[in-house]
């Protein structure tokens, strides 16, 4: 394995593909040609790339739950009651947490036990073990565009499998599913690995079929400062774009802050058009994720949070909202839970369609510090590669130059310590390894003073608990009780 951020000729593709579809029994069903025709007769309707684009150009923002279940029937109810109970505009399709590790015969017995049970007994879909006919039967009973939503650092079967089956957006990336989700794996081979999955969408790009590509946003989803879930994914929307992949969307995940949340979506946007120019033909897109910490349990102040996540990424004219649902706290929600976040958000949304977040000092001084941040992280990387951005992210992770907040890989230096201020914009604590500038530094650091001084404390870990329970709680700030 040599990484590079170079795009793989065929030979290499066609000669890595001969292991990878031997990995289950159902990657001899893959036939890239008979998958390229299959897209074809797909109606555009089905075509996410085609959907996010109107989106965009008609600056509304469409809704899309995450569900999964493991047979094929069930999970076609499901997401057929999202599509019309839930009025969703986009559909998921989750996969299961053993499809995501690879380990397809567990995902077999699961499938055997759903049977027996009559009831899932896998949290999402096993797409794999179900095979093309299997993914081909879900597209072909649903009316709207479906992704696949997982978190799989080796995605390589899982992605021929279903872009055959007629999936026509594949979610993940080799940062964004490696390092919030597994502890071993190293960032050089999830990269690698990533390089191959946007390779073949690539290739199906050069057949005349374009899927969307959507890296993992949030990361870790708790108290992530803008810059970092920024520079990752610029990161990996370049290292798609370089495999020839050509409808990307960009996330990003709900801090809370309104005024941050809107001008993290706004230059994450404007960043990545900058950093992606280089590329012909990119079309560009947005995804704002709804509060991916802690929900208060009580379901009436979840609607609260729902509310506004949604009411935020109307706000920010995100293309597209993944939805939470009221039993967040709960664990997995029943259908019409997951039904009711959606038609909450869909009402916050049509509500605020033809209203904007009027630009003032604050959301520009808030703009101009996420691209200051940002760019010092992204040019320090390109240094680290001396040119090469593959080679330079991965050395930035052994140099501490990228660093995710709370995630369990130990190619991860874990320094971060992010806290919120005292208008609940989130700022870092301690910036670890991050390569600012001393006005960054110093910027950060007078924000949190400010908090301390209201708060009569010093800025210290107890703000950072304080702030990670604070929305199950029923605030933003993790304030202390009086």
């Amino acid at each position: 394995m040599k990484l590079k951020n170079k795009k793989w000729s065929l030979d290499k593709f066609m000669q890595i593909r001969e292991e990878v579809l031997k990995q289950w029994d159902t990657g001899a069903e893959v036939d890239l040609e008979d998958a390229i025709e299959y897209h074809k007769s797909l109606p555009e309707q089905k075509d996410m790339s085609k959907k996010l684009i109107e989106a965009k150009e008609e600056k509304i923002t469409l809704t899309q739950p995450r569900a999964g279940v493991a047979l094929i029937d069930e999970h076609v109810e499901l997401l057929k009651f999202l599509k019309e109970e839930g009025q969703a505009d986009l559909l998921p399709t989750t996969i299961d947490s053993y499809t995501r590790q690879n380990k397809y015969q567990e995902a077999e017995e699961g499938i055997k036990q759903s049977k027996t049970e009559e009831r899932s007994m896998l949290n999402g879909f096993p797409a794999v073990n179900h095979g093309i006919k299997g993914c081909r039967k879900v597209i072909e009973s649903l009316d709207a565009p479906v992704q696949v939503r997982h978190g799989t650092p080796d995605a390589r079967l899982l992605a021929e499998i279903t872009l055959a089956g007629g999936f026509t957006s594949y979610e993940g990336g080799g940062i964004s599913y490696n390092i919030p989700y597994a502890k071993d794996v190293s960032i050089e081979k999830t990269i690698y690995d990533w390089q191959y999955v946007d390779r073949l969408i690539g290739y199906y790009e050069e057949k005349g079929i374009s899927i969307n590509r959507e890296p993992f946003g949030p990361l870790t989803g708790t108290l992530v400062p803008p810059s970092i879930s920024h520079s990752v994914a610029i990161i990996e929307g370049l290292l798609a774009a370089e495999q020839g992949v050509k409808n990307i969307t960009l996330g990003y995940g709900q801090c809370g802050n309104l005024t941050q949340d809107v001008a993290a979506i706004q230059t994450l946007e404007e960043l990545a058009e900058e950093y992606l120019s280089e590329y012909d033909d990119i079309v560009l897109t947005t995804v704002f994720h709804q509060w991916m910490g802690g929900f208060p349990q009580d379901e009436s102040q979840a609607f609260g949070v729902i509310s506004w996540g949604g009411a935020t990424a109307a706000l920010a004219q995100a293309t597209k909202v993944i939805v939470k649902t009221p039993h967040e706290a709960l664990g997995v929600p029943t259908k019409e839970a997951n039904a009711q976040g959606l038609k909450t958000t869909k009402q916050v949304v049509n509500m605020l369609k033809d209203q904007h977040f009027m630009p003032n000092g604050v959301l520009e001084k808030e703009k101009e510090m996420i691209k200051k941040e940002t760019k010092e992280i992204l040019n320090r990387v390109f240094e680290l590669g001396k040119g090469d951005l593959a080679k330079g992210t991965v050395r930035a992770f052994e140099a501490g130059v990228l660093d995710i907040p709370f995630a369990p890989s130990k190619y991860n230096a874990g320094n971060l310590l992010p806290a919120r201020d005292n208008n609940g914009a989130v700022r870092y604590l301690n910036h670890g390894n991050l390569p600012f500038s001393e006005e960054v530094i110093n910027f950060n650091k007078e924000k949190l003073e400010e908090r301390g001084k209201d708060e009569e404390r010093d800025p210290s870990f107890q703000m950072v608990i304080d702030d990670i329970y604070a929305i199950g709680k029923g605030m933003l700030v993790g304030k202390p009780r009086t």
